[in-house]
């Protein structure tokens, strides 16, 4: 499904991504685990169409989607959930999910998917009439990942969603991922709780410092001295 081969981003003399190479394939939850600063929101930045690389493939369905912005990509059937969720705060709960579907005509579709998207998050039904802003860091999360449902993604990309909520909230969150990728929907995950994020993949590749160092099954990446002492809180 989506296929990226030697890709090179720089932040102007920053080497932020050195030759990096993965694949996905339809149907699968794959993580992608590292260090802060070792360049896994760049790396989804890349896929969405908001940084350009400097060389490097990136085939998204056996088209190059390298240099084409942002809004078709998401056209094509990418969606993003960046980091620190990025709603809009002075927008209500209905304002921003009628955001997600703005490339969209097919109206009694995006009925639907309204009703989906409750489904996954009951309290964003509860919460329909209210200022985004004064959600729950929770609620903030859900909304953003909602929005991004609302484009009806083929491929959906999850940037750190566990990022500063209770570890109850990380585990709802983690099973309604796992539901919207038994729905379809194939998802890169980016995340910090690397225990969690191996719970959920199918395959899984570590980055450091710009580069693939490992991939494999979770079960091959559990068995490895080297990430359990850098990422499960192993000895």
């Amino acid at each position: 499904m989506l296929k990226i081969e030697d890709i090179h981003v720089y932040y102007g003399n920053i080497h932020a991504l050195k030759g990096v190479s993965l694949d996905i394939h339809q149907g699968e939850i794959v993580t992608l685990i590292g260090a802060n600063g070792a360049g896994k929101s760049t790396l989804l930045k890349t896929i969405s169409g908001l940084l350009k690389p400097k060389s490097g493939k990136i085939e998204y369905e056996n088209q190059s989607i390298m240099g084409k912005p942002a809004q078709a990509i998401v056209k094509m059937g990418i969606s993003h959930v960046p980091e620190g969720r990025r709603i809009f705060a002075n927008m209500s709960v209905q304002e921003n999910l009628e955001l997600g579907a703005f490339l969209r005509k097919d109206k009694d579709e995006i009925r639907k998917d309204y009703e989906k998207v409750f489904q996954l998050f009951p309290r964003l039904q509860e919460r329909w009439k209210q200022q985004a802003g004064t959600l729950s860091g929770g609620e903030q999360q859900m909304l953003a990942m909602g929005r991004a449902l609302m484009a009806r993604p083929k491929l959906l990309l999850l940037d750190e969603p566990s990022m500063g909520l209770a570890p109850l909230l990380v585990k709802t969150i983690f099973r309604i991922i796992q539901e919207i990728n038994e729905t379809g929907t194939t998802i890169l995950l980016v995340e910090q709780n690397a225990n969690m994020a191996l719970s959920v993949a199918d395959r899984a590749y570590v980055i450091e410092t710009g580069k693939v160092v490992l991939s494999g099954t979770p079960e091959e990446l559990n068995e490895s001295d080297q990430i359990k002492h850098a990422y499960l809180g192993g000895q």
